[in-house]
């Protein structure tokens, strides 16, 4: 991937994730060509049409994997008029084909609990699911400052 698919990855990431501003999806993109850790992959027609992505980044830990660290699948889209035609398939059989050639020897990804073409597709892609989570989160702006000081 290089800056120069940047506006299709853009539009692309932006049809993936429509409630992120534009400016973040941005963000993100120059993140993962800045990085060492992350990789994004542009499929394309034969014409040389941009018409899906996926980007891969390396975490610390992966819930359901056995190795560390770990690539993760963070996303991946096929523009709709090219779903099921094996796109999406393609490109995670080229991610596993890289990833192996790095060292790893596995990847993680994951889905709503409630997106079940995704967990569909991932299965026929050969991912097996490992755990079903539910993820909290409180907000601690509304508290109390303790200068750390004052805890000793």
């Amino acid at each position: 991937m290089s800056g120069s698919d940047r506006p299709a990855w853009l539009e692309m990431r932006a049809l993936l994730w429509p409630h992120e501003p534009s400016p973040k999806h941005g963000d993100a993109i120059d993140k993962v060509l800045a990085s060492d850790q992350a990789w994004g992959f542009i499929a394309e027609s034969m014409e040389g049409i941009p018409i899906g992505f996926a980007e891969v980044m390396i975490r610390n830990f992966a819930n359901g994997c056995q190795t560390q660290p770990v690539p993760f699948l963070e996303g991946i889209f096929v523009k709709p008029q090219f779903r099921r035609q094996r796109i999406g398939a393609r490109l995670v059989e080229y991610l596993e084909t890289f990833l192996a050639s790095q060292g790893f020897q596995e990847i993680g990804s994951d889905a709503g609990i409630e997106n079940h073409l995704s967990h569909l597709a991932h299965q026929a892609w050969g991912f097996s699911e490992t755990v079903r989570v539910v993820y909290f989160r409180k907000s601690l702006n509304n508290l109390v400052r303790i200068e750390p000081s004052a805890v000793s």
